[in-house]
């Protein structure tokens, strides 16, 4: 009996690409930086293809991974900029654009979305969005498996209460 060849690094990403996508815009709550932390996920995917090993987990999950470590090392990087800027008192006003998670969200939503920690937001997108189990969005996020739970009910109460609130006004 011949075993199944191991899928390709482009058979993967094909499969995973809006998942990755949906995820990355969920933790950013800005889509153009999550397409362009999207590629940088797959870059790095492609640099570390060989050290792949589907039997530590699944594929979604690896890729889920190097996204949030893209999503992270940006996070850092910008936090250091935005520091420099203002100790040099280089800082620009500009318009900072509403955050977006995607089409086919009510307005209310949206704003609930907004106001969620970026922690409660991605613990939304795996769970929810990405309807990844608990186990496997708990290894993305680097925590226990209850941990996850507690964060994923508590943002999901907080959605629950804001969209509510904004129904009665």
């Amino acid at each position: 009996m011949n075993a199944e060849p191991a899928p390709t690094l482009a058979a993967i990403a094909e499969r995973h690409l809006d998942e990755v996508l949906a995820y990355l815009v969920y933790l950013t709550a800005d889509h153009t930086l999550a397409e362009d932390l999207t590629v940088e996920t797959f870059e790095r995917a492609l640099r570390r293809w060989r050290r792949f090993d589907p039997r530590r987990g699944g594929a979604r999950t690896w890729l889920c991974q190097l996204a949030r470590s893209a999503a992270l090392d940006h996070f850092r990087a910008e936090s250091r900029r935005l520091r420099r800027e203002e100790r040099y008192a280089v800082r620009e006003l500009r318009e900072v654009p509403a955050p977006s998670f995607g089409e086919d969200l009510s307005p209310e939503l949206e704003h609930a979305l907004a106001e969620l920690s970026r922690a409660e937001r991605e613990v939304v997108a795996l769970r929810v969005v990405l309807e990844l189990d608990g186990e496997t969005a708990a290894r993305v996020l680097g925590i226990s498996p209850s941990a996850c739970s507690t964060r994923l009910s508590r943002a999901l109460q907080k959605l629950e209460g804001m969209v509510s609130a904004d129904a009665v006004a």
